[in-house]
């Protein structure tokens, strides 16, 4: 679903970026992606999703080439920044709307999803209020449903539960869960690490733009250690 194959990002005049990182993301994973602030985890995340042009490697996503067709690679997924950047002179309907139009959403189906969303993450009533008057929670509600109202195969966020209420944490996780079980795939960050190993059936961690860590969950969180404890160890410390 996701290959990211020898990535390398770095800013000018700058340390900091990705190097080398080759990470991948098959049909069915629920991803975690950890390190520490700085580590590149948003820098890798943006040049999966085509905002970040990158000097080395090579992304696909569902097979396609990220740096070659990279509006063809955008039509498989869907991004959720941590700081969500709406248009906030429209209202949050007029938004959804929107959205829809871009990824060709008939009429019919988009009235369905935005409803079942909307009414899933309690926002019914301000979907018709702009989104200059939304509350950090609220916005980052309406950015979740943008990004699962076109059914996208890849799901890659950052933060994503940063500013949710409890309930709506637990509606996003579940709706996670389902993407994956339909044989989507979900690639995020997060600092909320219990969450993370909960939650999730793969990690890597990131230490200083390069992969440390990477796996299966259980294999990586043996008995008696903690997700915290492995991240500590070598994305810390080591």
């Amino acid at each position: 679903m996701l290959k990211i194959n020898n990535l390398t990002k770095k800013y000018p005049g700058s340390d900091k970026g990705v190097s080398d990182l080759t990470l991948h993301v098959a049909p069915g994973d629920l991803y975690a992606f950890i390190g520490h602030n700085g580590a590149g985890k948003t820098t890798a995340l943006k040049a999966v999703c085509g905002i970040h042009a990158f000097e080395g490697g090579d992304i696909f996503v569902d097979g396609i080439n990220v740096k070659e067709d990279a509006l063809s690679a955008k039509r498989h997924m869907a991004y959720i920044p941590d700081n969500p950047d709406l248009f906030e002179y429209l209202t949050g309907i007029q938004y959804l709307n929107f959205v829809g139009d871009v990824f060709g959403l008939p009429e019919k189906v988009r009235r369905e999803r935005i409803k079942r969303y909307a009414e899933a993450f309690e926002i019914t009533e301000a979907l018709g209020d702009l989104i200059s008057a939304y509350s950090h929670g609220m916005k980052q509600k309406l950015a979740i449903i943008s990004a699962f109202i076109h059914e996208p195969k890849l799901l890659v966020l950052d933060e994503p539960f940063v500013g949710l209420d409890p309930k709506a944490s637990v509606v996003l996780k579940g709706l996670m869960r389902d993407l994956c079980e339909s044989g989507g795939a979900v690639f995020f960050s997060t600092h909320v690490l219990e969450v993370a190993e909960r939650l999730c059936s793969k990690v890597a961690i990131i230490k200083d733009g390069r992969l440390v860590v990477s796996g299966k969950m259980e294999e990586i969180v043996k008995e008696g250690s903690s997700l915290e404890s492995i991240f500590m160890e070598v994305g810390v410390n080591a």
